[in-house]
Parts: structure tokens; C-alpha cells; sequence
């Protein structure tokens, strides 16, 4: 059940029709409660915001978008959706999108007192990368490439 009240920013099938390759549609308790972790923490680029959805867009055409829990109230995942213990909906997925610095994604979630359970750090998959949760238990891993070491 839509909450917002007055004509919505764009219609649901034109939105969609912008939408191209792989994109991330998560269900969150609260829009505005997860907003600034997407924001502020990742440093997505909110295209728009309202009581019911949240469009966000990343680094490569990477688009993500929010969904309230009550806009789902009549789907089939409603139910699946409720049952889900606080904080536990990513469990099991890891969400990457590449291209941020996850240096400065670490130090914005540590002044957010955002959890951070793994540190930014160079992996042996020749990443450098941050793995970060939202509220809803969505982790997130940001990183760059890391320099390729001189041969000998």
C-alpha cells in the first residue's frame, strides 16, 4: 500500500523503462531511516525520495532502488518479508559495486556508527574493498582496483 500522498515523481512504467543491465531493488523497513547510509555512507547519488521508494544511482549505470516494507503489503514476498528477523533480510548475499574508495566509505560508516564488519583492506583478488551493513542487513563491499606489483 502506497503511503505518499500527491502525484508520484515519475510514472512507475517510465522509471522502469530507464533502467538498463543489473539493478538493485531492496525492501527496507524505513526509506528515510535507511536513506542516509546509501547517501552519506556509500555516497550514492539520490535521483529521488519518498515515503514509499527511493531511486539511487552509482558508479558504471549502477542504479539502486529502496522499496518500503508497506509498498510490498500485497505481494507475494510480503510474508517472507515480515518474517524476517531485524537486521537479517542480506543475509547471505554481498552486494558489490566497485569504483568507490572504500577508504573514505570506511571513515563515512565510522562517523555514521555504521558497522563495519570487515575493514578496508587489499585482497588476494587484486581488490581493495570495504564490506559494510545497512540497517536492514544488507552487506555492501566497495572497492578498487589495487596496483598491479612490478614484475622483479
Amino acid at each position: 500500500m502506497k503511503r505518499r500522498s500527491g502525484d508520484p515523481w515519475m510514472p512507475a512504467d517510465a522509471y522502469g523503462r530507464t533502467l538498463a543491465g543489473l539493478s538493485v531493488n531492496l525492501l527496507v523497513r524505513d526509506v528515510a531511516l535507511s536513506l542516509p547510509f546509501y547517501a552519506s555512507v556509500l555516497g550514492l547519488r539520490v535521483i529521488h525520495h519518498d515515503v514509499d521508494f527511493a531511486a539511487l544511482a552509482g558508479p558504471d549505470g549502477a542504479q539502486v532502488m529502496l522499496h518500503a516494507d508497506h509498498t510490498y503489503e500485497r505481494m507475494a514476498l510480503a510474508a517472507r518479508v515480515a518474517a524476517a528477523a531485524p537486521g537479517t533480510r542480506g543475509t547471505g548475499v554481498e552486494l558489490r559495486l566497485l569504483g568507490i574508495d572504500p577508504d573514505a566509505v570506511q571513515a563515512r560508516a565510522e562517523g555514521a556508527g555504521v558497522s563495519v564488519p570487515v575493514p578496508a583492506a587489499d585482497f588476494p583478488h587484486g581488490w581493495r574493498e570495504f564490506h559494510g551493513g545497512d540497517r536492514d542487513g544488507y552487506v555492501w563491499a566497495m572497492g578498487v582496483p589495487t596496483e598491479v606489483e612490478p614484475a622483479g
